[in-house]
């Protein structure tokens, strides 16, 4: 099966990110083809500072090639390279109709907050349905708030089909149960709350932004509900299942400070990243390798995009005695 998924290189990637997405992103290189692209298109709806961008996608590369993520396995691309996905955009926008993307959520949210709704970010379901069918992709990973993006493209697909032939491949959602990864405020960790424990960040700053978790007031030698604890929370993700029925026990029983839970949270914070930080450095250390492996990428992205383009433009009459 052909998979596709792309990220926004808007900010510094953190935990959110991790279990919410890039962690089945590993695990999905090993099982199918797999097209994973950087989205800087799609991000220049909220960044417009030309070194801010470039500096963001070359952090999420560093990101992705640290965590694991093997170029021999997974297509590794800047959505940017592939010059097809945005003449897709239009030829989808011709036989789409404007109350669908009315109805897109990104649109609806802002709009109803008197957030001034530019162009981009109105047609933004119409370069991501061209992301996904330029690949002719058969499966897209997303959590429940991003099903109707891929109900959209399926809407999108079939407008063309029907109108032109069958010639695009209809996507379907995995669906992936992402846990909600709170911050360390206790709100859904987030870039723009101001609130996320960065995946690379300095291993002392992690760690105090660690022990500055929200907890509630209860004494040490009350008993206390991990299931209502940001910091339990946060174990739960990187705590083998053993040691999470152990602090769980802890938790219920008297004797025990949120401080405990918290220093062990900053040393299963580090044992996860800590050895992945170190082979950033490495990578961060070779531009010329690490533009290489995304230029390969996007050469085999382009293959197969310009492939699709062709049977779209014949199909359209763009492409005349062919």
């Amino acid at each position: 099966m052909r998979v596709l998924s792309g990220i926004q290189p808007s900010g510094t990637l953190h935990l959110g990110n991790y279990f919410g997405a890039i962690r089945q992103h590993l695990e999905l290189q090993h099982e199918h083809e797999c097209f994973y692209f950087i989205a800087n298109y799609h991000s220049m709806t909220t960044i417009q500072d030309a070194e801010q961008l470039r500096q963001n996608t070359l952090n999420v590369a560093l990101d992705y090639l640290a965590l694991g993520l093997d170029p021999e396995k997974a297509n590794f691309f800047r959505q940017s390279d592939i010059p097809e996905v945005t003449e897709l955009t239009w030829i989808l926008a011709t036989v789409t109709g404007k109350g669908l993307l009315e109805r897109a959520h990104s649109f609806k949210d802002k709009s109803a907050k008197g957030i001034a709704v530019t162009m981009g970010l109105f047609n933004y379901p119409l370069l991501m349905a061209a992301d996904i069918l330029i690949y002719r992709s058969e499966l897209v990973p997303v959590g429940k708030d991003q099903v109707q993006h891929i109900e959209m493209t399926q809407d999108m697909a079939g407008y063309f089909n029907n109108t032109f032939g069958e010639v695009l491949v209809r996507p379907e959602a995995r669906l992936d149960v992402a846990p909600v990864v709170p911050g360390v405020d206790g709100q859904k960790m987030s870039k723009s709350y101001n609130n996320a424990i960065e995946i690379f960040g300095p291993k002392k700053a992690m760690k105090k932004k660690i022990m500055s978790i929200k907890t509630d007031s209860t004494p040490v030698e009350d008993p206390k509900d991990p299931e209502k604890c940001n910091v339990f929370a946060l174990l739960k993700l990187l705590a083998p299942a053993e040691e999470i029925a152990e602090w769980e026990q802890r938790y219920r029983a008297s004797g025990m400070g949120y401080g405990e839970a918290k220093k062990r949270l900053a040393e299963l914070y580090e044992e996860q990243f800590g050895a992945q930080r170190e082979a950033r450095e490495q990578w961060a250390n070779r531009p010329d390798d690490l533009e290489d492996i995304l230029r390969a990428g996007a050469a085999k992205a382009r293959a197969v995009a310009r492939e699709v383009m062709a049977d779209v433009r014949q199909a359209c009459g763009l492409i005349v005695g062919c």
